[in-house]
């Protein structure tokens, strides 16, 4: 029996129950005005959980009416409403519906923007991320051993500027000193992490963590946050951790082995739930296990506590539930 998140400060609860099986769903870049939705099959899953990771509207807008009005429009979708009765909805942005395309640190709305993106996910409005800066948080789902935390980052209130190249190809060029997350958001993502009791890690990052090659946003722009993530990890010695993440409008799995993690580090991309590549191409990513997927799609992680079925399963699907793919992992 599905209960509602309980809030405590910015750390949610959730009372899965006693089932053998968790079931997390999520997805990114979304166009709220798109005939076709995925609602329906997301609904099929029966998740206990949502995640929007980003670009959950097309805002691009410093006008926050016309954010609110795509907000609006979005919500009011009768497949979506569905969603809400359905289970649980958290979420993080990006860029779309942050308001400015490719935007960091610098967009002078993001304050206005922030409040327009927690009224979206019913976010109460004495919780303490209405004071907070930055759209950070987590959640914990389960109770007992069967913990799963979910943390979602900010990638876009505290971004350093980055660079790009000019021309058709244009490529961004490494920020080698920058900062993606800001100090206060890295303390707290070192305290949601030691001070863990979950066996599974959720990290929801809005661009993609492991794959480096391509020339779009991606945490390899800033290689210093990059290596501070993977020495975080092995610091708090925090367990079994698997990233999310969307922006790219593809559906692919990167996995890495990293010094200092007893267990090989996977990032789970989903995107995008409206609209993909138009047309399929080949992409270099030396971190991907399976095939790189151009259909539109959602994400499903199915963590399986019974001991007899892989611990984790993630899967990826699209319209009429077609399943795109499905990577067992075990973190040994």
């Amino acid at each position: 029996m599905k209960s509602a998140l309980l809030a405590v400060v910015c750390l949610y609860a959730y009372v899965v129950g006693a089932q053998d099986q968790t079931v997390i769903a999520f997805g990114s870049c979304s166009r709220q005005d798109a005939p076709e939705q995925l609602w329906k099959e997301v609904i099929a899953q029966k998740p206990d959980l949502w995640i929007w990771l980003g670009d959950n509207i097309y805002g691009d807008s410093h006008d926050m009416a016309v954010l609110k009005r795509k907000y609006d429009q979005q919500k009011s979708h009768p497949d979506y409403q569905t969603l809400m009765k359905t289970c649980p909805i958290i979420g993080t942005w990006d860029d779309h519906d942050y308001g400015v395309n490719d935007g960091g640190k610098g967009f002078v709305k993001k304050k206005e923007s922030q409040q327009l993106m927690l009224d979206f996910l019913d976010v109460s409005p004495g919780s303490a991320r209405r004071t907070r800066a930055g759209a950070y948080s987590s959640f914990l789902l389960g109770q007992g051993y069967r913990q799963v935390k979910v943390i979602l980052l900010d990638t876009r209130f505290f971004r350093d500027t980055v660079y790009r190249t000019s021309g058709p190809n244009a490529n961004y060029q490494p920020n080698e000193t920058g900062t993606i997350l800001g100090e206060a958001q890295w303390q707290w993502l070192e305290k949601e992490l030691k001070n863990s009791t979950a066996e599974y890690h959720i990290i929801g990052s809005s661009i993609q963590f492991l794959s480096a090659e391509h020339r779009f946003e991606k945490w390899s722009n800033f290689p210093a946050e990059r290596q501070r993530m993977l020495r975080l990890l092995a610091k708090t010695e925090a367990k079994n951790v698997v990233f999310i993440s969307g922006d790219r409008h593809i559906g692919e799995v990167s996995k890495m082995t990293t010094p200092g993690l007893p267990y090989p580090l996977y990032d789970f991309t989903s995107s995008g739930l409206t609209h993909t590549w138009q047309s399929a191409r080949e992409e270099a990513n030396q971190y991907r296990v399976g095939q790189l997927i151009v259909e539109k799609n959602y994400g499903i992680i199915r963590i399986n506590w019974n001991n007899v079925l892989p611990p984790m399963q993630l899967e990826l699907y699209g319209k009429e539930n077609q399943l795109w793919q499905s990577i067992p992992i075990r973190f040994n």
